[in-house]
């Protein structure tokens, strides 16, 4: 099980009781950004794309960025195609809604967004629908064994973060 592989990945820090399991679903960002109580930017999305080879490329961006596909190809030589839901779960090992950089089936290069570097903290899945961890930028790229930080995705610079913690629909 994905979320298993993830648990077993977060020994190695002592860091696998920090995972967050929700009752409800965390699988979209609005949902996650819900289930945790935070902003939607601070959720860390996890993007697979299509690399050399066989290889995918994994993205971790915030919330409310977007790939540019012009600075992805100025980054990667490559145009940013996505991978199907049958290849991400064949790559990472994880299904949609639960993508993470951690506990991966192959060993895939793995890139952090500058989008997420606003945040103190950032919430990224761990390979099931309903689970995250918080973690700071530099822990992300530590335990993501991420090779650097990328500048790729756009409109998160024109997007005000709304730091209101959204419960049940009410504003706090």
């Amino acid at each position: 099980m994905s979320l298993d592989n993830v648990k077993t990945h977060f020994q190695q820090w002592n860091r696998e009781k920090d995972i967050m399991e929700f009752d409800t679903s965390s699988a979209t960002v609005d949902l996650a950004a819900q289930a945790i109580g935070v902003a939607p930017a601070r959720i860390a999305k996890t993007l697979s794309f299509r690399g050399e080879g066989e290889k995918a490329i994994l993205v971790v961006a915030a919330g409310d960025a977007k790939i540019d596909n012009k600075k992805f190809r100025e980054a990667f030589r490559l145009k940013p195609r996505m991978l199907n839901p049958d290849e991400v779960l064949e790559q990472t090992g994880h299904a949609i809604g639960g993508v993470c950089p951690f506990g991966l089936t192959n060993e895939l290069d793995v890139f952090m967004d500058i989008s997420l570097k606003r945040f103190e903290t950032v919430f990224p899945a761990c390979g099931s629908s309903n689970s995250a961890i918080e973690l700071t930028c530099e822990e992300i790229v530590q335990y993501s064994f991420a090779k650097g930080w990328v500048n790729v995705c756009k409109g998160w610079e024109e997007s005000p973060i709304n730091e209101n913690i959204i419960l049940s629909n009410e504003v706090i």
